[in-house]
C-alpha cells in the first residue's frame, strides 16, 4: 500500500459502491418530506399560529427562534462530527455511522405535532420548539450525508438532488394545501387546524425515516481504515475541540464559501418571502388563510416543475448560470406582486396567478441547485484534505440553514412589531402594512441581488468535477503535480489552494 510521504497517511482505494436503483432514489428523496415539509409548515404557518391562537407577540415569537438557534450553535455541528466518528464504536459499525441516527430518530418524531397545540404558555412553545429543532437536526444532518456515501460520481449525485428536492416540493405542497382543506371542514377560526397538520405531517416524517433506513446504505470502509480510526480514537474533550476546529475550517474550502453565498441567498431570500407572505395577503391584499394556502399551493406546483427543469440545466450546463436565472424569476415574481398592491388589486384578482408564477419558477431552481453543488463539496474538501469529512459539511448546512430561517423569521417579527402590528386583530395600521410590505419586497431582493453576485465566481460544472476527481485519484496514487496546467488551474480555483498545498500540506488537514 502507497504512503503519502506529506501527510503520512496510508493511502487506500475508493471502495466500490453499490447499483443506486430508482426505489434507491426515491426512498432518499422522500425523506426530504421532513426537510422541506417541515420548514414549509414552519416558515408559512408557525407566527400566524402563534399571533392568531396561542396570545403570543410577535416578540416573544422571534425570541423562541432565536432561543433554539443558540442551542443549534451547538448541536448540529456536534451531530455532524459525532457522525463522522461513531463508525469507531459497535453502535456504528451495527447500525452505520451515519443511518444509527436515523433510526433513533424515528420514535422522536412525533415532537413536530405537539408544537401546535393551542392555548398554551409561551415557556411550552419554547420547549416544544426547541425538542423539534434538536430531533430534526439529529435525523437530517445524517441524511444529508448519504448521497455522498452512496455515490461518487456527478451524475448520480445531481440525481439524489434532483429527488430530494423533487419530494420536498410535493411535501411543500402538502403544506400549503392541507391547512386551506381543514381550515375548510374544521372553519377558519379553529386552532385544531395545525393540530391535524401537525399530526399528519408527523406520520409521514416517521415512514420517511424508516424507508431511508431500509433502503440507503453507506460506502464501505477499508479494513485499514476502520483499523486505524479504533487506534486513534480521541478523548471526550480533543472530540470537543476538533469539532469546532472542523466546522470552521469548512469555510476555507473556496467552492464552499461560494457555495455558503449562493444558498445564503437563495434560502433567505424564501425565508423572508415565507415569514412576510402570509400576513402580506391576510393584512396588505385584504385575503385569508384559505387563500394563502391556495397561492403558497400553486407556487409550490410551479416550483416542482422548475425542478426538472433545472436538473437538466445543472446537469448539462452552470450550475451558476441556472442559479442566475432563478434569482431573476423569483425578483420579477415579487416586484409584480408590489406593483399590484400599489394599484390596489386584491388577493381575489386572477392576475395574481402571473406572480405566483414567476416566484415558483425562480424558487424552485434555487432549492434545488444549492443541494445539488453541495453534494460536491466534500470531493473538493478531500483534494486539499486527503479526508472525507461528509458529516461536518453536513453539520454547518444545516446550521445555516436554521440560522438563516431564524434571522429572517426575526427579521420579519421584529419589524412588525416595531411598525406597531396588534396580535389577533382582523385590521392592521397602514405603518405595520408599510412594514410588511417593505420587509417582502426590499429584503427578498436585496438577498437575491447578493446570491446572484456570488454566484458569478462559482465555477464548479460537470466539466470541472470530473477533472477534480482525476485530480484525486492521481494525488492518492502519489503525483505531486498536475496533469496539465490547465487542470491544475482548475483545481486551484475550486479548493483555494495552490497544487503544492493539496491533500494535507495545509493546515485545514490538521487533525
Amino acid at each position: 500500500m502507497a504512503t503519502d510521504p506529506i501527510a503520512a497517511r496510508p493511502i487506500l482505494p475508493t471502495a466500490p459502491t453499490r447499483p443506486v436503483r430508482w426505489y434507491t432514489l426515491l426512498t432518499y428523496g422522500a425523506n426530504d418530506v421532513m426537510g422541506a415539509g417541515s420548514m414549509a409548515v414552519i416558515s408559512t404557518w408557525i407566527l400566524i399560529f402563534y399571533t392568531s391562537f396561542c396570545g403570543l407577540s410577535a416578540a416573544q415569537a422571534t425570541i423562541i427562534f432565536g432561543v433554539a438557534r443558540v442551542l443549534d450553535a451547538f448541536t448540529s455541528p456536534l451531530i455532524g462530527h459525532v457522525s463522522d466518528n461513531i463508525g469507531r464504536t459497535w453502535l456504528g459499525r451495527r447500525f452505520g455511522r451515519r443511518r444509527f441516527f436515523i433510526l433513533a430518530a424515528i420514535p422522536l418524531l412525533p415532537s413536530f405535532a405537539i408544537m401546535w397545540v393551542a392555548g398554551q404558555s409561551f415557556w411550552y412553545y419554547l420547549v416544544t420548539y426547541v425538542l423539534f429543532e434538536m430531533v430534526y437536526a439529529m435525523e437530517i444532518i445524517p441524511y444529508e450525508t448519504l448521497a455522498s456515501e452512496m455515490a461518487t460520481d456527478y451524475r448520480t449525485k445531481a440525481k439524489f438532488a434532483g429527488a430530494r428536492i423533487l419530494c420536498g416540493q410535493c411535501s411543500a405542497i402538502a403544506a400549503a394545501f392541507l391547512p386551506a382543506w381543514l381550515i375548510g371542514w374544521l372553519g377558519p377560526d379553529s386552532p385544531d387546524t395545525y393540530l391535524y397538520m401537525g399530526i399528519i405531517f408527523s406520520v409521514l416524517f416517521m415512514l420517511a425515516a424508516g424507508l431511508l433506513y431500509t433502503f440507503s446504505w453507506e460506502r464501505q470502509r477499508p479494513p485499514e481504515l476502520a483499523a486505524a480510526e479504533e487506534r486513534d480514537r480521541p478523548t471526550l474533550g480533543a472530540a470537543f475541540a476538533a469539532l469546532y476546529r472542523n466546522l470552521f475550517s469548512t469555510l476555507r474550502i473556496r467552492a464552499f464559501r461560494l457555495h455558503l453565498g449562493m444558498y445564503l441567498g437563495g434560502y433567505i431570500s424564501q425565508d423572508i418571502y415565507n415569514a412576510a407572505f402570509t400576513y402580506f395577503v391576510i393584512f396588505a391584499l385584504a385575503g385569508s388563510t384559505a387563500i394563502v394556502g391556495q397561492l403558497v399551493g400553486v407556487t409550490y406546483i410551479v416550483q416542482l416543475v422548475a425542478v426538472v427543469i433545472a436538473i437538466n440545466f445543472a446537469l448539462r450546463l452552470s450550475p451558476a448560470a441556472a442559479y442566475r436565472f432563478a434569482t431573476l424569476s423569483f425578483a420579477i415574481g415579487v416586484l409584480i406582486f408590489l406593483g399590484m398592491y400599489m394599484a390596489g388589486y386584491t388577493a381575489t384578482s386572477a392576475l395574481f396567478w402571473l406572480p405566483v408564477v414567476f416566484a415558483g419558477l425562480g424558487r424552485g431552481a434555487l432549492n434545488y441547485i444549492p443541494w445539488a453543488t453541495y453534494n460536491y463539496m466534500a470531493d473538493v474538501d478531500e483534494i486539499v484534505t486527503g479526508r472525507r469529512r461528509e458529516g461536518a459539511f453536513a453539520g454547518v448546512m444545516t446550521f445555516v440553514r436554521k440560522m438563516s430561517q431564524a434571522a429572517a423569521v426575526i427579521l420579519v417579527g421584529q419589524v412588525m412589531q416595531a411598525s406597531g402590528f396588534v396580535s389577533k386583530a382582523s385590521v392592521q395600521s397602514p405603518t405595520a402594512i408599510a412594514a410588511i410590505v417593505g420587509v417582502l419586497g426590499l429584503g427578498t431582493i436585496a438577498m437575491l441581488v447578493f446570491g446572484a453576485l456570488v454566484s458569478t465566481r462559482f465555477r464548479l460544472t460537470p466539466a470541472t468535477h470530473a477533472v477534480l476527481l482525476d485530480e484525486i485519484e492521481r494525488l492518492r496514487a502519489g503525483g505531486t503535480r498536475p496533469a496539465t496546467p490547465d487542470t491544475g488551474r482548475i483545481v486551484e480555483d475550486l479548493s483555494g489552494w495552490r497544487y503544492d498545498q493539496l491533500w494535507g500540506r495545509n493546515p485545514v488537514a490538521a487533525r
